[in-house]
C-alpha cells in the first residue's frame, strides 16, 4: 500500500459528485414499517439505546438489510430498542447521514465507502461486514450494438459519476484500449450519468445505447428489450466481487458495539435465510420494495435479477482494493490509503458462535 494518502483530487472529485436531494430529513426518506418487526414481551434494550438507525438502498443488491427489514430479524436482535430505517438513493447521500449521525449502521457500494473513508483521512467510517456480490450487467440496445467492441462511440449510461458501476464501466473501457475522460464522460464512449430511477425512460426515449447498472436496474431495461452483453462477474475471479458491504460510524462502533454486534449478527441470520429460502427471500425483499417506494418489482424484472446476486457475510475484502485501484486508473482517486477501513472482529465473533467460517480483511483490518 502507498505510505501516504493524497486527498485533494479527490475531494475535488467528490465535490463535483451530484448528491440527490432525498425526502425527510434531507438524506433520505423513513422506511414504512412491514408489521413484521415485533418486539418479543420481556426485551430489553441493547447499549441503552432507543433506536438504531439503519439505512440502505431500495436496490435488490441490498437484499440482506431489505430482507431483515421485513421479515423482523434486525428488530428481533435489538429486542426494546427501535430498528429504525431510512432508505438512500444514493451513496454520497448515505455518507453524508452516516457523518452527520442520522443514520448509525448502513448498506452500501465499495466507492461510497471507499470515497467516505479517504475523504474522512480515515477517521468516519468502518467496513464490519459483507452483503452482496454480483448483480451488475451490461445491457444494450441490440439494434445498435451486437458485440462487445460496438461499445465504442456509443451512449452508455451509469447511476453516478464515481460510483461503483461508473468506476467498473471506466475500468472496462480502458482496458479495451479506449480513452475516456472520467470527469466529463467524454471520448471514445459517451459515459452518460443517469439516476438509475430514469435510466430505463432514457433507454425507451433513445437517448442511451444501454447501461452499465445494479439489479433491478439491467433486469428493467432487458424487459424493454434491452440484452444482457456482459455480465461483470465474469471479469472477477470465482466471479465474485463485492457490490454491498454493510458499514458502521467509528463513534458508534467504539460507544455501542452490542449494538453493533446484535445488527451483525441478524445480517448473518438473514442471509443465512435468504440462502436456505430463496423463492420467499425474494417475495420478501420485492415487499420491502414495495412498501418504501410504493411499487413492487414485476416478476419478469424481479426473477432475473435475484437470481444473478450472491447473498454473503463476506466482504470480499481484496476485491474493494482491486475496485480502489480501478478508481486511480480511471483519475478519480489518488493512491488511497485503506489501511484500516475494515474491523471484521464483531462479524467474525458472530460467525464463529454460528458455526460459520470466519472471513478475512486482505490486510486492510485495524491493527
Amino acid at each position: 500500500m502507498p505510505a501516504k494518502t493524497s486527498v485533494r483530487r479527490t475531494l475535488a472529485v467528490l465535490a463535483a459528485l451530484p448528491l440527490l436531494t432525498l425526502a425527510a430529513c434531507g438524506y433520505g426518506s423513513e422506511a414504512k414499517d412491514s408489521g413484521t418487526a415485533k418486539v418479543a414481551a420481556g426485551a430489553k434494550k441493547i447499549d441503552g439505546l432507543d433506536s438504531v438507525k439503519i439505512g440502505y438502498f431500495g436496490n435488490l443488491t441490498h437484499g440482506t438489510a431489505l430482507v431483515g427489514v421485513n421479515k423482523g430479524f434486525f428488530q428481533k436482535e435489538l429486542g426494546a430498542t427501535k430498528a429504525s430505517y431510512t432508505p438512500f438513493n444514493a451513496g454520497p447521500s448515505e455518507i453524508e447521514a452516516l457523518n452527520a449521525g442520522s443514520i448509525d449502521i448502513g448498506w452500501i457500494g465499495p466507492s461510497p465507502a471507499i470515497n467516505g473513508y479517504t475523504k474522512s483521512d480515515g477517521k468516519n467510517l468502518r467496513i464490519i461486514g459483507g452483503s452482496a456480490s454480483g448483480g451488475v450487467k451490461l445491457v444494450v440496445n441490440p439494434a445498435k450494438i451486437k458485440s462487445l467492441k460496438d461499445v465504442k462511440g456509443k451512449k452508455i449510461a451509469t447511476p453516478q459519476a464515481g460510483n461503483t458501476q461508473d468506476v467498473a464501466f471506466l475500468n472496462w473501457i480502458a482496458d479495451q484500449g479506449w480513452k475516456v475522460d472520467a470527469k466529463s464522460g467524454k471520448g471514445d464512449v459517451s459515459v452518460v450519468r443517469t439516476d438509475n430511477k430514469v435510466t430505463p425512460d432514457a433507454y425507451k426515449a433513445g437517448s442511451i445505447d444501454g447501461a452499465w447498472v445494479p439489479e433491478p436496474t439491467a433486469s428493467k431495461l432487458v424487459a424493454e428489450g434491452a440484452k444482457v452483453l456482459l455480465d461483470e462477474a465474469s471479469l472477477w475471479p470465482d466471479k465474485q466481487f463485492v457490490i454491498t458491504n454493510i458499514i458502521v460510524r467509528q463513534g458508534f462502533l467504539k460507544d455501542h458495539p452490542k449494538a453493533v454486534e446484535a445488527v451483525l449478527k441478524a445480517s448473518v441470520e438473514a442471509n443465512k435465510w435468504i440462502n436456505a429460502n430463496p423463492d420467499q427471500a425474494k417475495a420478501a425483499a420485492n415487499a420491502q420494495l414495495g412498501i418504501d417506494s410504493g411499487k413492487a418489482l414485476k416478476p419478469a424484472v424481479l426473477d432475473p435479477a435475484w437470481k444473478s446476486i450472491q447473498f454473503t457475510n463476506d466482504p470480499l475484502a481484496a476485491t474493494l482494493n482491486t475496485e480502489a485501484e480501478h478508481a486511480v486508473k480511471a483519475g478519480l482517486l489518488e493512491n488511497p490509503k485503506l489501511d484500516g477501513i475494515y474491523d471484521l472482529t464483531l462479524l467474525n465473533k458472530v460467525l464463529k458462535a454460528e458455526g460459520e467460517s470466519t472471513v478475512d480483511d486482505a490486510g486492510l483490518g485495524v491493527k
